[in-house]
């Protein structure tokens, strides 16, 4: 269970045209950490083995069970995340919606980038998004409330988002 705080972030755009200016709100789903001890950390490394924590469902009957290690941006779980919901919002269309979703993953690193054309040296770029560390055998999503066929249509759907492998995994 994440017990980390995190921050849906919406945004204002002011633009100005001419003598007027109007502001425009722009919500961004995105989940990220408020404050992080320092604004840049290093790459790190995705330990191939399994962790014990986050391999077991916790919350919901049906999830998905990543294959190997490696990292997830913070678009790419916003993306499954929407995928997911969308395929239930579908499936269950004239239907009471009793459906529900568990994100067990947070993008909580900072990933830095060099703007283009930049020469060499001059210390580390600027943070340009977050990603988060997912271990062999973790899993990622869980699902709950809906049939077992429309959970592994939702499953499929999310797994293109990510860029990497996961299977579908049953409560027993």
């Amino acid at each position: 269970m994440l017990l980390r705080k995190y921050l849906l972030v919406t945004e204002f755009q002011v633009s100005k045209c001419g003598s007027h200016s109007y502001s425009q709100k722009i919500r961004r789903d995105v989940l990220y950490p408020k404050r992080t001890k320092y604004s840049k950390y290093r790459k790190g490394r995705c330990s191939r083995g399994r962790k014990p924590d986050g391999t077991q469902l916790g919350f919901g009957r049906y999830g998905t069970k990543s294959c190997r290690a490696g990292r997830l941006s913070y678009r790419a779980i916003e993306a499954a995340r929407r995928a997911t919901i969308g395929q239930f919002h579908r499936a269950m269309s004239g239907q009471s919606r009793r459906s529900k979703i568990w994100v067990r993953v947070l993008a909580d690193l900072p990933i830095t980038g060099k703007p283009t054309e930049v020469r060499m040296g001059r210390g580390k770029g600027n943070p340009t998004g977050w990603i988060a560390r997912v271990s062999t055998g973790q899993i990622p999503f869980e699902m709950d409330g809906v049939s077992l066929s429309n959970a592994r249509q939702a499953a499929t759907l999310a797994a293109h988002k990510p860029c990497s492998s996961t299977k579908f995994v049953l409560w027993s």
